[in-house]
């Protein structure tokens, strides 16, 4: 069962990131501030949640939390200042778009580069561990799946409606037959190496 606060003396924003590792589209972040009583018995971190679990859970988030928000950064923007930074930009950018202070932020992973003025504590699979850094999880990545589900329209031989842009054989294969598209992150290691 997850935690549902760190602390309990001033709101907390959970903070989370989805498609780090992928080819192509960008990276999204989110937070989300949750109410003191919030509870929901199939919130999970949104990797261990079947893609039907998480919609369903996007919609009672995006319900109840305090404050959401969604933010994103773009591949030429990854490329220019590397994916760990644009991970980070997107957070803040989510962060930003909070109508609630939260008083401390918990970060998904072990590192972070601070908010101004808002304190933060890291934490290793920790949308494994709470509430709020899971229900990040599930808004980062179900906004995530919709962005490349929509691209995939446009760009339908890279698999993205399957794929989501992951570094997958098939979207390696599409890659060296047809080439990178503007969605593409040039910075990464697109065919693998051997």
């Amino acid at each position: 069962m997850l935690n549902a606060f760190f602390q309990t003396q001033v709101p907390e924003a959970g903070c989370d990131e989805a498609g780090r590792g992928c080819l192509a589209g960008p990276v999204f972040a989110a937070a989300v501030i949750l109410p003191f009583d919030f509870y929901d018995p199939i919130l999970n971190d949104s990797k261990q949640l079947k893609e039907k679990d998480r919609y369903l859970l996007r919609d009672v988030i995006r319900e109840k939390a305090i404050a959401w928000a969604v933010a994103s950064v773009d591949a030429p923007e990854i490329d220019r200042i590397n994916i760990l930074q644009a991970s980070f930009k997107a957070m803040h950018l989510a962060i930003d778009e909070l109508q609630t202070n939260p008083g401390l932020l918990l970060i998904d992973g072990n590192r972070f580069k601070a908010y101004p003025f808002i304190p933060h504590q890291t934490i290793i699979q920790g949308d494994a561990l709470y509430a709020s850094i899971a229900a990040a999880s599930i808004l980062a990545k179900t906004y995530r799946d919709d962005f490349m589900l929509e691209q995939h329209k446009g760009y339908p031989n890279y698999g993205w409606d399957q794929n989501k842009g992951y570094p997958t054989a098939a979207h390696r294969e599409a890659i060296r037959k047809h080439g990178l598209t503007p969605l593409h992150r040039r910075s990464f290691k697109w065919v693998k190496a051997g």
